[in-house]
């Protein structure tokens, strides 16, 4: 899929039907999602994969607001953050988190980002229990990382129109980008995919710990 193709059709999508997400394609968007870039290249970033239906419903109870949709996900990825390797560990998380909805719309999936850290369980009493704090109830988050947000991902059962193009202070299309452009090298860098990268990731399957490792 061409990249602008790619930007255009992602989508916050909250409503998903019951098709299973194969292990592979999991595989490839989590391979994707590592290869993001962090600070200092600390690769920082720790995913906890969970695809058992009583877990993910116990992860969407996290927040009296904002999250009950998980409930309807065959998958959510909870993102992670090692704080003892870097402070800017929400940073590098957030790159991660996006690129990863970038290789779901890749893949043909949808998702939408529930935001974690930081967020209260109930609305109205901001100083009570943590949403992070919850979700370590019933998940085997590691030692020294934090939640960033968790990702609900799966097949879209929601049709959604794509918007206008903005236009704003004379700024439309990539017409003026280019021009911007103009006479600038770019560079891109392609990283090739490290076992030790996959080792940065966790799945939960029905309640059972399939792999962990840091």
């Amino acid at each position: 899929m061409e990249f602008k193709e790619l930007i255009a059709k992602r989508r916050s999508v909250r409503k998903f039907t019951d098709r299973e997400v194969p292990r592979e394609v999991v595989d490839r968007i989590l391979a994707e999602a590592l290869s993001a870039p962090s600070a200092r290249n600390t690769r920082t970033t720790r995913f906890l994969v969970v695809d058992d239906p009583a877990l993910v419903a116990r992860m969407a109870e996290m927040r009296d607001y904002g999250s009950a949709f998980l409930k309807g996900a065959p998958l959510a990825v909870l993102v992670l953050g090692d704080t003892s390797a870097s402070d800017l560990w929400r940073e590098n998380a957030a790159i991660s988190a996006t690129v990863l909805q970038l290789a779901c719309v890749d893949e043909g999936l949808a998702s939408c980002w529930v935001h974690v850290n930081g967020r209260p369980r109930r609305k109205d009493a901001p100083d009570g229990e943590r949403a992070a704090d919850y979700l370590r109830t019933f998940l085997p988050v590691p030692d020294g990382c934090e939640p960033l947000c968790a990702i609900a991902l799966g097949y879209s059962d929601f049709s959604t129109l794509t918007p206008p193009r903005t236009t704003r202070r004379g700024f439309s299309g990539s017409d003026n980008v280019k021009g911007r452009l103009e006479g600038r090298p770019l560079t891109f860098h392609i990283s090739v995919m490290r076992s030790r990268r996959m080792s940065r990731i966790c799945f939960l399957s029905c309640g059972a710990l399939i792999g962990l490792g840091m």
